[in-house]
């Protein structure tokens, strides 16, 4: 139960890190102080429903047809891979700093809609909750504790945005740090990807 659950933790903790569009979003929001706790709030309660809905809907497909499994392995290792070399690009390139102009402040109403779109209508969110995280749960004695550390790590996440993103604003909009960010994303996301390519699920 506690390995099913630290499982669940690391795994989704590697992976959910990976800055897209949501989890950009949810930083920016956070640097601006606008409403970021509504934002971190939806992404937190999304995870938790999709990484349901995954890991019992994939455990049980993987059930009938084990031969997935592969697939699913190597899908991950392409995934995992793309988000390295992605976030790697980005801390060469680097990126614009965030706006942090708090002149124009939208509604929450407006917060919630974009955050809702951001999220849902990503595909990146649908492989991470619905097909790589279910397909290593899969593989955990305690399926429900491995959903508990999963959920943990968007909620530990999430909330370390708003929080941290709020008070070290003057720090994190500059484009240096960003650099340093995606530099971090990138080696995790590679080492996964090896891990997984050599060890399997």
């Amino acid at each position: 139960m506690i390995e099913s659950y630290l499982t669940g933790l690391v795994v989704c903790g590697g992976i959910i890190i990976a800055i897209g569009a949501q989890n950009a979003y949810v930083l920016g929001q956070s640097i601006r102080r606008e409403h970021h706790w509504w934002s971190a709030g939806l992404c937190m309660t999304s995870d938790v429903i999709l990484f349901t809905l995954g890991m019992f809907g994939v455990s049980a497909a993987l059930m009938a047809m084990p031969q997935a499994l592969e697939v699913l392995r190597w899908l991950g290792v392409v995934f995992l891979g793309w988000l390295a070399v992605q976030a790697l690009i980005r801390a060469g390139w680097g990126r614009s700093a965030l706006e942090t102009d708090t002149a124009t402040q939208r509604s929450v109403k407006g917060v919630v809609f974009t955050t809702l779109a951001v999220t849902l209508l990503n595909p990146q969110v649908y492989l991470d909750t619905l097909l790589l995280i279910p397909s290593i749960g899969a593989q955990q004695e305690d399926a429900a504790s491995f959903v508990a550390g999963a959920s943990s790590a968007s909620v530990l996440w999430f909330g370390g945005l708003a929080w941290f993103g709020s008070s070290m604003a003057p720090v994190l909009s500059k484009p240096a740090a960003w650099r340093v960010i995606d530099g971090l994303i990138g080696l995790m996301m590679a080492a996964i990807a090896l891990q997984l390519a050599i060890g399997g699920l």
